[in-house]
């Protein structure tokens, strides 16, 4: 299975809404693939189709050789694991307590809780109610939880949403881990810096429609002007067109002791989403 997600055709229709309209893309197997986008754009929408949470109002989507007719099955829902707005976990029991209800609803040896906890970073946590944690652990509770049946298939929504750069780091580096061990990750974030980090290829997604596909940095050497910015020790900034009848000029710079940084056009994931579709990220 080379594709682990075909979408054709998707569209979803709330009452006089269109949110999705007529979408099509694939993920393929081992790859952590980024469906980005603002508030509203609609991203969770996507994810709740795919995972079987919505039905579709017209299309094709086939995720792990399952139809979408069959996403209610159990059997779909033991290959997927998802952490999505809807994730919790029962406040008043510990962390350990909390995975072990998961082991049982999968059928998972309770040996695999430490495993996740580990892999999580949060083995020292174990006997911990969950009410006391923080924001940022309990989101990686949430990240075990979806993990702990070692789904070959997780979808994560907004998983570092509010949350500090320590905490951010720390599951980044265990989906970075995730990922090299095989699985695939399919996730939505509207934070580029995000995306660039993580993902192998990305999809823009602006008012319920695909604006672009492709791996990140291809895209932003797709939407680079290419000219050359140069900074000279005297304070001036300079923009100069990446053009044969510029070298003179810039050889002068340089034989000169003037420039004090020089590199290419080089935007970010941001930068080229606003060139795409003309707004910001928010």
């Amino acid at each position: 299975m080379e594709n682990i997600i075909e979408v054709s055709g998707l569209k979803k229709v709330f009452g006089q809404q269109t949110v999705i309209n007529d979408i099509s893309f694939s993920v393929k197997k081992g790859e952590i693939f980024g469906l980005l986008g603002p508030s509203g754009s609609g991203k969770t929408t996507t994810i709740k189709i795919l995972t079987g949470e919505l039905t579709q109002t017209a299309g094709n989507v086939t995720v792990l050789d399952f139809s979408s007719k069959k996403f209610g099955t159990s059997q779909f829902r033991s290959s997927i694991g998802i952490l999505s707005d809807n994730s919790s976990l029962y406040e008043r029991l510990t962390v350990y307590d909390n995975l072990k209800l998961f082991c049982k609803l999968y059928n998972t040896p309770l040996d695999q809780i430490d495993v996740i906890l580990k892999d999580v970073k949060m083995e020292n946590e174990r006997t911990k109610i969950v009410s006391k944690l923080s924001k940022g652990m309990k989101q990686r509770i949430l990240l075990a939880k979806a993990l702990i049946h070692k789904p070959e298939l997780i979808f994560l929504d907004e998983p570092t949403s509010a949350l500090d750069p320590a905490s951010t780091a720390h599951i980044h580096r265990g989906l970075q881990k995730l990922n090299e061990g095989g699985t695939t990750i399919f996730l939505t974030t509207h934070n580029m810096d995000e995306a660039t980090l993580l993902c192998h290829r990305v999809a823009f997604l602006d008012k319920g429609e695909l604006q672009e596909l492709d791996n990140p940095d291809k895209l932003r050497y797709k939407y680079s002007t290419h000219a050359f910015h140069v900074e000279t020790f005297d304070g001036k900034k300079l923009v100069i067109d990446n053009e044969a009848k510029n070298a003179d000029r810039i050889r002068e710079l340089i034989a000169s002791g003037q420039v004090k940084s020089m590199h290419t056009d080089n935007p970010t994931l941001g930068q080229v989403f606003l060139k795409v579709t003309g707004k910001e990220l928010v």
